[in-house]
């Protein structure tokens, strides 16, 4: 099992994954995505935007200097990797996983901000997957490990308001667990 007190590497394979994606995709960026708020282009500036909120927080710096999408963006893979690499360089300190930090959510130590960058990568990193016909399962000890969190810290119950995120979908059968996680973070298929 997966050592879930230190999200960094779990939070470094996700980001591998969606960064994969980003290497495969296609040249029409404005079709349609599982998260009806954004199409292509815009699920992969929020994702962008994620990373470098992730940076932010770990410099102590506010999450809400950040824009929630990052536009103007011609090479995805490379906007995204650039992200990663100053992203990985401030979390390399162990003291940022207990530094209480700021999220849109709330003050939290570190380790837990990143648990819920690690759930942002998962499920929209999913949601990019279906939307360019890619494969849409991640590493399922990475996926599990993320739901187990997930259904730990995101309440079934209350969905909306403060809780950002829609309603718990029922999976599919069959379905795997990064796409259960998808789920479990109301996000369903198209």
């Amino acid at each position: 099992m997966t050592n879930t007190s230190d999200p960094r590497p779990l939070y470094d394979r996700a980001l591998t994954w969606v960064r994969s994606l980003a290497a495969e995709l296609p040249t029409d960026l404005t079709g349609p995505t599982p998260c009806p708020e954004f199409d292509v282009r815009s699920l992969l500036g929020h994702l962008v935007a994620t990373v470098d909120r992730a940076r932010v927080i770990g410099e102590g710096g506010d999450v809400f200097s950040c824009p929630f999408v990052v536009t103007g963006v011609d090479d995805w893979a490379g906007a995204l990797a650039t992200a990663v690499e100053k992203m990985q360089a401030v979390w390399q300190d162990d003291a940022v996983l207990d530094r209480e930090v700021t999220v849109p959510w709330g003050k939290v130590p570190g380790r837990a901000a990143l648990w819920g960058y690690l759930n942002e990568a998962l499920v929209h990193g999913w949601d990019l997957a279906v939307a360019i016909g890619a494969d849409e399962e991640t590493d399922p000890e990475l996926a599990e490990a993320a739901l187990t969190v997930a259904e730990q810290f995101i309440p079934a119950e209350r969905r909306g308001g403060e809780i950002p995120f829609a309603p718990v979908v029922v999976p599919r059968q069959g379905a795997g667990p990064t796409e259960r996680l998808a789920n479990w973070s109301g996000h369903r298929r198209p």
